[in-house]
């Protein structure tokens, strides 16, 4: 077993199926299954909460007693049964009940992966951002497939496509996979709860968390709408497709280089770029709400999203101790990808209603204040591991 390819692979399947739920799900909700724009909001963002909740406990269970692979392997399997549950018509009461156990099981795979790339660059040396920018290329390869379907057929296929996706990861995972993989990598270590406590009496942990968890979470506004947005400036869904992978175009070229170009770059310094490419990104929408300006905004999505998640895995690899890697992926999968997004989600979504614009301007608030975190910490917190 190549354990780079096998890594490379895991990210492009799993990356595939979140090019379809991340920026396509809250454009079904409302065109396939008749939501407004607030319903769907709702929806998304309890998902989301019930998301940070699942990552934050049960994934730590989940991998104190099974091995990284099987809990990949029942969480897709898992994903795609649920996903097949949403195919007969149904009342707004029973999509919020789908919404929130599918998005309790179906990204529970993403901290799955990342913990095993961090087990990897600690036991076989691999480079994780060659194998990260092959998750790049499987999101983009789905943005370009569901707008060219969407184009074709209607937004009903955004679900079909889903479905097949897993069915397609569900088969990849019950391959061979890499043998420390399979191993128990927190046996014999402190429960779920010591791991949690043993992260958050580390200062540095937290604050890197809370950075990470401001920097992602300006993201709310473009997961959710971005779709929306572009179509409702009378863009078709194949166009939509093109505009949305630049930004992963962008995030791909990052990741394949960022091993070599910042594996000497200092945590805070690359958190830093992050947080003034993510204010550049989210006021130029505000001032400039047009086609073009959006456009070029995507450039920016690898330095807002890109250098942000580099840094805290670049934190967690070097500063982490090994038996804790799996719940530190776990927090910052439930924090900073999840309840951020999911806690913004609604006043985003109220913003939005009122202008667009607005909704995107709200995220700066956040890196904003991510940035000046990062200025006034610098030398207190971050010189520890720098």
């Amino acid at each position: 077993m190549n354990t780079q390819r096998w890594l490379s692979m895991s990210f492009f399947v799993f990356f595939f199926t979140w090019g379809i739920f991340l920026p396509y799900w809250t454009g079904w909700l409302t065109s396939a299954k008749g939501l407004s724009v607030t319903q769907a909001s709702v929806v998304m963002g309890v998902g989301m909460i019930a998301r940070s909740f699942s990552t934050f406990f049960l994934f730590p269970y989940a991998t104190r007693n099974m091995s990284l692979l099987r809990v990949i392997r029942w969480t897709t399997f898992l994903s795609f049964i649920l996903a097949l549950a949403y195919l007969p018509e149904s009342s707004f009461a029973i999509l919020l009940g789908l919404t929130v156990l599918f998005s309790a099981i179906y990204p529970l795979i993403l901290p799955s992966a990342e913990s095993g790339a961090s087990l990897l660059m600690q036991h076989e040396r691999i480079h994780y951002g060659k194998s990260r920018s092959f998750g790049s290329i499987g999101y983009t390869v789905a943005l370009l497939l569901i707008g060219t379907v969407t184009t074709i057929w209607s937004e009903q296929a955004i679900l079909y496509m889903m479905i097949i996706s897993l069915g397609v990861g569900l088969i990849f995972f019950f391959q061979s996979a890499p043998a420390v993989l399979q191993q128990h990598p927190i046996r014999g270590s402190a429960a779920p709860g010591g791991q949690l406590r043993a992260l958050f009496a580390n200062k540095t942990f937290v604050v890197v968390l809370c950075i990470a968890t401001l920097l992602q979470g300006s993201h709310a506004s473009y997961y959710n709408y971005g779709f929306i947005f572009l179509g409702e400036m009378g863009i078709n869904g194949f166009y939509i497709g093109l505009i949305l992978n630049i930004a992963v175009l962008f995030e791909i070229i990052f990741f394949t280089q960022a091993d070599r170009l910042l594996s000497g770059a200092k945590t805070s310094t690359i958190f830093i770029v992050a947080a003034i490419g993510s204010t550049i990104r989210w006021i130029s929408i505000f001032l400039f709400p047009v086609t073009s300006v959006f456009i070029a905004t995507q450039t920016l999505h690898s330095v807002s999203f890109g250098m942000a998640h580099f840094a805290f895995i670049q934190y967690i690899s070097k500063s982490v101790p090994h038996h804790l890697i799996a719940s530190a992926q776990g927090v910052y999968a439930a924090v900073a990808l999840s309840l951020s997004i999911a806690i913004l989600t609604f006043p985003a979504g109220y913003l939005y209603d009122q202008s667009p614009r607005f909704a995107f301007l709200s995220m700066a608030v956040c890196s904003v204040s991510a940035l000046i975190l990062l200025l006034r910490i610098k030398q207190r917190i971050f010189h520890e591991i720098e």
